[in-house]
């Protein structure tokens, strides 16, 4: 059993981010917001397209499957 991060916690590393964002700028924000590996790897696990609000990126972290 994975222990992937919950949404919760990987929104805490997007807080200041501006939408629409891409993949790769959110996960450029989590890391330099201090965000573990685990959350990135889990962000960089999401699909590569333009999200347009947290909700979006928190339905998308929630199916990924990055073990």
């Amino acid at each position: 059993m994975s222990d992937k991060p919950n949404p919760i916690q990987m929104q805490k590393f997007l807080a200041g981010i501006d939408y629409p964002a891409s993949r790769d700028d959110i996960v450029e924000h989590a890391r330099s917001q201090g965000a573990d590996n685990e959350v990135l790897t889990t962000l960089n696990a999401i699909p590569d397209k333009t999200y347009n609000g947290p909700n979006a990126v928190s339905q998308a972290f929630s199916k990924t499957d990055a073990t």
